[in-house]
């Protein structure tokens, strides 16, 4: 009988996590792979395109920003840009910016890649690896979100399927967070 009492009283339990669980992703809880991080300043970012135009994270104060470090010899990279593409179609940059950093490649490189995997983005060059040096992504691709004060708020290493549901809903969600 002793037993079979703490069968019962565990079921409830079990029943009341599955539940919180359920809930908490209905309303936009935190996807798979994304990590939560202590909101410290997030490092100084200040980079040209090819065209030449330079894109200073300091000056996008006020709305978040995905920063997300890639290569184009990176394999997972080759298969998460065209989610972030996706992705980028279905949340307005008003929304959410986007500041996609390729890592040690030269223009060509870069170029030739987003050309033909994601040809609607535009990629920032740090050619010589002193942005990436700062940020100190662990491996690549790497995706650090950045809340509108300028701190970091959440970080995702390795690729992630940026335009699945679970990605878009909590974007959106976060995206409505102002200051």
């Amino acid at each position: 009988m002793r037993h079979r009492q703490g069968v019962v009283v565990k079921l409830p339990v079990i029943s009341l996590v599955l539940w919180f669980v359920a809930v908490s992703a209905v309303a936009g809880g935190t996807p798979p792979g994304l990590m939560p991080l202590d909101g410290r300043m997030a490092p100084a970012l200040k980079l040209a395109d090819m065209d030449g135009k330079t894109t200073d994270l300091a000056q996008m104060r006020g709305q978040w920003v995905l920063v997300h470090f890639w290569a184009s010899w990176c394999g997972p990279c080759r298969r998460e840009m065209p989610t972030l593409q996706r992705m980028r179609e279905q949340i307005p940059v008003t929304d959410l910016a986007m500041v996609l950093i390729n890592t040690a490649e030269n223009d060509e490189e870069v170029f030739s890649f987003m050309g033909v995997v994601a040809p609607n983005l535009e990629s920032l060059l740090d050619t010589d690896g002193q942005v990436t040096a700062k940020w100190r992504p662990r491996g690549l691709p790497s995706s650090f979100l950045v809340d509108p004060e300028g701190r970091l708020r959440y970080i995702a290493l390795g690729g992630r399927q940026w335009d699945s549901p679970a990605y878009l809903q909590f974007l959106r969600h976060l995206t409505l967070e102002r200051p």
